[in-house]
């Protein structure tokens, strides 16, 4: 017998809480390490996440040899909707700028009192369910998701089984591992990281709680559970069923990842409650409302069709180093660059027309 639907859930509320508590006293955002590194020049908190995955990495291979099962997730099928899921990543990356954080940033600000956030998870929350069981799912699964290329000899869609598959040699264990020790030797090498104790806390914190829902819902719960899904840390499916449980009471509270939207939100409330940093903030106008919104919907529905968000595939598909995992990253980036020029220039064109202009201003002196 393994742990029931009830114990499962409550390990997701605690996983939660303590992402939640951490994240919101080291100000982590995935958004914001993005915008440090591309326009500020600064890695430091981007490196924490590669700690985080570091570790995540390192956990769940090491739940592999003990039984855990991998191709039981929905991270690595046997065929990959590339198209669709760079779309969709692109989409979020846009609709990550526009709001200024991703969906898990969201649930950290709605702890804090920010009713901007609250009115973003539920715009985001009903476009995502739409798009996974309501009315855009049809498009999605008839449509884009047709679109799918199929793995190598038909195996599970990791990049260690595509390595394997195309060399002949099993090389999944030493890929994870020299994928996990050199983000981590590159985490604990910056000084600036390593005396940022609330940053390594948090991000510690977030990779452990990666390997604890594989090992939760994957290798220690009760196999017979047919309410209890194989999944960890994400924040797009977990924030629709969570907003559709709470409208029609259909039982499915007490999913892991559902507990851990509720659980991140109060980990995040307490820790703002107990640095007296909570208050209540609403949108400045109409323009403002306007922008999280847009973005709201972008996240939605670029959110499930890439597969997850910023942790869902940033972090838990990348802990099974999925072959989803670099090109959704990649496209969230190049969709939260996009997004930030938006902000900054005024409109794409600009920023085009800008970045133009000065890689021609600094070819000229050389020639």
């Amino acid at each position: 017998m393994g742990l029931p639907a009830l114990a499962v859930g409550m390990i997701g509320l605690a996983v939660g809480l303590a992402a939640g508590f951490t994240v919101q006293r080291a100000r982590l955002c995935t958004f914001g390490a993005v915008e440090d590194a591309l326009v500020g020049g600064s890695w430091r908190r981007l490196k924490a996440f590669g700690l985080t995955l570091g570790i995540a990495i390192l956990g769940t291979q090491t739940l592999v040899l003990a039984g855990f099962d991998p191709t039981t997730t929905t991270y690595i099928p046997s065929r990959f909707a590339l198209a669709g899921a760079l779309a969709g990543a692109i989409m979020f990356g846009l609709g990550m700028a526009l709001v200024g954080t991703c969906a898990f940033g969201s649930l950290v600000r709605l702890g804090t009192g920010d009713l901007r956030a609250l009115v973003t998870l539920m715009v985001f929350g009903a476009v995502a369910y739409a798009a996974l069981r309501g009315a855009l799912a049809g498009l999605r699964i008839d449509g884009i998701e047709r679109l799918a290329l199929p793995m190598p000899q038909g195996v599970a869609g990791s990049i260690p089984n595509i390595v394997d598959t195309g060399t002949g040699w099993s090389l999944a264990l030493p890929l994870s591992l020299a994928a996990a020790a050199f983000l981590l030797v590159a985490a604990g090498r910056d000084q600036r990281l390593r005396h940022s104790p609330r940053l390594v806390t948090a991000a510690v914190i977030l990779g452990l709680g990666v390997v604890t829902g594989w090992a939760t819902t994957g290798l220690l719960a009760d196999p017979f559970a047919d309410q209890i899904r194989v999944q960890s840390l994400t924040f797009v499916a977990p924030v629709a069923r969570a907003l559709y449980g709470l409208v029609a009471n259909d039982g499915s509270l007490l999913d892991f990842g559902v507990m851990t939207v509720f659980g991140v939100a109060l980990g995040a409330g307490t820790s703002a409650l107990w640095a007296r940093e909570f208050r209540w903030e609403a949108f400045d106008d109409q323009r403002e409302m306007r922008r999280h919104l847009l973005g709201a919907v972008l996240m939605g529905l670029g959110g499930v069709l890439a597969g997850g968000c910023t942790i869902g595939q940033g972090l838990t598909a990348g802990s099974l180093l999925a072959i989803s995992w670099p090109i959704t990253v990649g496209g969230m980036v190049l969709g939260a660059r996009i997004g930030i020029a938006i902000l900054v220039e005024g409109s794409l064109t600009d920023w085009l027309r800008a970045a133009f202009s000065r890689s021609r201003d600094e070819r000229e002196p050389a020639e």
